[in-house]
This record gives C-alpha cells, structure tokens and sequence, in this order.
C-alpha cells in the first residue's frame, strides 16, 4: 500500500472523529464512571466523583474547541494551504486549550494526585503544538513575503 499525503490526512481525520465520539461518549458517561470508580471501588466520598464530574465537563469544552480546530486545520492542509495564518490563528487556540486543561486538570490534583501526571502531560502538549504554531507562523510570513517580491 503507498501511503500518501491525502491518506494521512484522511487518517488523521477518522483519529479526530474517533476522538469526538470518544469525548462525547466520556460526556455522557462521566457521572456513572465516577461514581462507580470513587464512591463504589475505592470508596472514596461522593465529593470525590463530584469534583471529577465537574473537571471533566470544564475540561470537555477546550477539548471540544481542540477537536474543531484539528478538524478545521486538517481541511485546511487537506485544501492546500499549509502556511497560513488561520493555520497558525488555529494552533494558537490548540496550544491554548491545552494550557487551560493542563491548569484545570493541575487543580484536581489538590485532591487526586494522578491528575498532576495528566496536567504535565497537557503542559507539555501546549508547548509542543505552540512550537508548531511559532513554526507555522514564521512560514506564513516568509509565504506572504515571497508572495509580495514576485
């Protein structure tokens, strides 16, 4: 099989999709799954799956506006245009979703430690995609330079 540009694309297209119905299944489910894990398993009070509840459903917001940027960047990509300044507009806001989920998630770890193991792996999400967002934005201004000496 010759794997090409629009077949990663494509992959990467159904992986955002699958990463959708994920959160959206997690949205629905959060409540018994917390219950179950804190209150029944590890008999923990039920303030424990509360607080859980509430995490998820704040975090599921910048994972939501996350996906929708993906999307929209890999349509982009899909298109033709590579660097661009929505491209970087979009990494932007990815980079900053995941700083806002890495300080929301930094904060649960008040009362569950595992969750500082999840907000440092946020963190360093946020700096790897504003890396590439830096990337993509020099890129777009040498594009619209070039662009203008033509």
């Amino acid at each position: 099989m010759h794997w090409t540009r629009d077949k990663s694309i494509g992959l990467s297209l159904v992986c955002v999709g699958f990463f959708a119905l994920a959160l959206l299944a997690l949205d629905i489910g959060i409540y018994w799954f917390a219950r179950a894990f804190f209150v029944v398993l590890r008999g923990k009070p039920w303030q424990y799956a509360a607080f859980t509840v509430a995490s998820v459903y704040l975090c599921s917001v910048p994972a939501w506006l996350t996906l929708w940027s993906l999307w929209r960047l890999l349509r982009n990509l899909r298109s033709g245009a590579v660097f661009t300044e929505e491209n970087a507009r979009l990494l932007r806001r990815v980079s900053w979703c995941c700083a806002i989920a890495a300080a929301m998630t930094a904060l649960n770890g008040l009362y569950y430690l595992p969750y500082l193991f999840v907000a440092v792996a946020e963190g360093f999400m946020a700096l790897i995609v504003r890396i590439v967002k830096n990337v993509f934005q020099e890129a777009a201004a040498m594009r619209s330079e070039l662009d203008l000496t033509i």
